[in-house]
């Protein structure tokens, strides 16, 4: 009786290693920024139809337990100095580095959540066929520290919906890392990029031998 079920127990953890073996996680790419954006493909950018409500943001985020929203979760994360949380997840106190424009700020209420490649341009480069679902966790990710960036209003409402060929962060010395976190945002969600975007990174990459792009594939 006790080996029928010690062979019945090990039967069933077999079975569950092998459909773990199966369906491996992805792993984390790292590459050079000039090879990383080799790996953009290019195409054609359309905005027909796009309507910023078919991306459901600042949703319950990744603990709905904690009361927060996806937006307040972004801050408590990338606090240098965190933040108070109060009743419905107020936050009071706190000291962030707004990176775009090199700048302390110490106030949630004057920083924007800013997703680094914004929702028209993924629409216009691939999200527009996206279902409902994947739009709002490409609006709420949380994945990937690349993804979404505490930043200060002025500084996200100067880039608004614009990609590196149109703008570039006021901040000279937050060139590299941030043309670094676009391609590893675009390559993370399979994301297009026409001809003059690959054409304003590859030449933005010149003058950053050193800087080194990492990026995992969206589930």
């Amino acid at each position: 009786m006790v080996t029928s079920v010690l062979r019945s127990l090990v039967a069933a953890l077999l079975a569950v290693l092998s459909i773990t073996a199966s369906t491996p996680a992805h792993a984390a790419d790292t590459l050079p920024i000039a090879q990383a954006v080799t790996r953009l493909t290019i195409g054609a950018e359309s905005r027909d139809g796009y309507d910023r409500d078919a991306f459901r943001h600042w949703n319950r985020g990744d603990d709905p337990s904690d009361g927060c929203s996806t937006r307040n979760e972004v801050l408590i994360t990338e606090a240098v100095e965190p933040p108070t949380v109060g009743t419905r997840c107020r936050l009071t106190g706190g000291r962030w580095w707004s990176y775009y424009d090199q700048v302390w700020i110490t106030s949630a209420s004057s920083l924007d959540i800013d997703h680094m490649v914004p929702l028209a341009e993924a629409w216009d480069s691939g999200a527009s066929a996206w279902t409902a679902q994947r739009r709002e966790a490409y609006a709420n990710d949380q994945g990937a520290q690349t993804s979404l960036a505490a930043v200060t209003a002025r500084s996200n409402r100067s880039k608004a919906d614009q990609d590196p060929a149109q703008w570039m962060p006021p901040a000279a010395a937050a060139h590299c890392r941030y043309i670094a976190e676009w391609i590893a945002t675009k390559l993370r969600w399979n994301l297009t990029a026409d001809e003059r975007e690959v054409a304003a990174l590859r030449e933005a990459a010149g003058g950053c031998p050193d800087q080194r792009v990492t990026w995992e594939l969206a589930a």
